[in-house]
């Protein structure tokens, strides 16, 4: 009987096939679960921790591709979940404390600076005062803000905030993530997506638009470009950072030409980066996944 693989996700899609078809030519079945159908049922003996699909043992291996949404108590339980797995000795792929570092903004950004990655200034408050007087701040100072949900991917709920009138009330129980609107020149709007797997930055894109959120999911346009040495450099020291197993890394060029890291994704897709690329992204880190399995049964043996 082959040994048998978790993908976690609610929707499999092409990132799911792909993966499963990476698994199953080296010898693995993969199963597709989703976060939401775990349990805990602890009873006289055992683990504890019961997977759909496994018959009551644990996964040979968990790959991470969907932590889904809900209250604060349903993610951390999904959460749990990932940590209880690692804890019983199975690889994990991305961990739950790399997502738990990812997910949040404010931790990927404070992390970021403490690592000596470059990235804009950011204010983050759950005080609508203190949000009120640093858009007030870069007002006066000719800045313009993004404001960002703390939790939140694919160019969702971005605003841009040029006036302290564009703020408006925060809900309550909301916080502010307000970061520098990073000018990168004259044309359309641009950005960087950089695939770093197991420390190593495997493939670039450019996304461009002719709206300033400019990321695939919101219609932008994707094209290779070189990875060059600083483009790698800086992205991987940002999935060091996190702790990321893989990650991607988006970056903005300013006008002086630095290099600015704003959010690093540490569940990310890769399908427009492969094909923009023409790199095997799904391959390389599939095999990145199976070489930590190798790693963990010889530690085992």
């Amino acid at each position: 009987m082959r040994p048998r693989l978790a993908i976690f996700t609610d929707e499999p899609g092409w990132h799911g096939r792909q993966l499963a078809r990476v698994f199953e030519r080296a010898g693995y079945e993969a199963v597709f679960v989703s976060l939401t159908d775990c349990r805990v049922a602890l009873g006289p003996s055992g683990h504890g921790l019961v997977v759909p699909g496994f018959d009551g043992a644990l996964p040979a291996g968990a790959f991470v591709r969907g932590v889904p949404g809900g209250s604060l108590e349903a993610i951390t339980l999904r959460l749990d979940f990932l940590h209880l797995l690692a804890a019983l000795g199975c690889p994990v792929f991305n961990d739950g404390r790399t997502i738990e570092r990812t997910v949040d903004k404010a931790m990927t950004t404070l992390l970021l600076r403490h690592h000596d990655v470059p990235t804009p200034p950011t204010c983050v408050t759950e005080s609508h005062a203190v949000a009120l007087a640093h858009v007030e701040h870069a007002e006066a100072e000719g800045r313009v803000l993004v404001k960002k949900p703390l939790f939140g991917s694919q160019g969702k709920g971005l605003r841009r905030i040029a006036r302290a009138s564009d703020l408006g009330f925060l809900l309550p129980g909301e916080v502010a993530y307000l970061q520098d609107f990073v000018h990168t020149g004259d044309g359309p709007f641009r950005d960087c997506r950089v695939m770093v797997v197991d420390g190593r930055a495997i493939a670039a894109m450019e996304r461009s638009s002719h709206h300033w959120i400019t990321n695939r999911a919101q219609g932008a346009e994707c094209r290779s470009i070189p990875l060059q040495d600083a483009l790698a450099a800086i992205a991987e020291r940002a999935a060091n950072a996190v702790g990321a197993a893989y990650a991607g890394v988006d970056l903005l060029r300013d006008r002086d030409g630095r290099w600015l890291v704003t959010e690093v994704n540490g569940i990310p897709a890769w399908q427009g980066l492969q094909r923009a690329t023409g790199v095997d992204v799904t391959a390389l880190i599939g095999s990145a996944f199976l070489a930590r399995l190798d790693r963990g049964l010889a530690a085992l043996a």
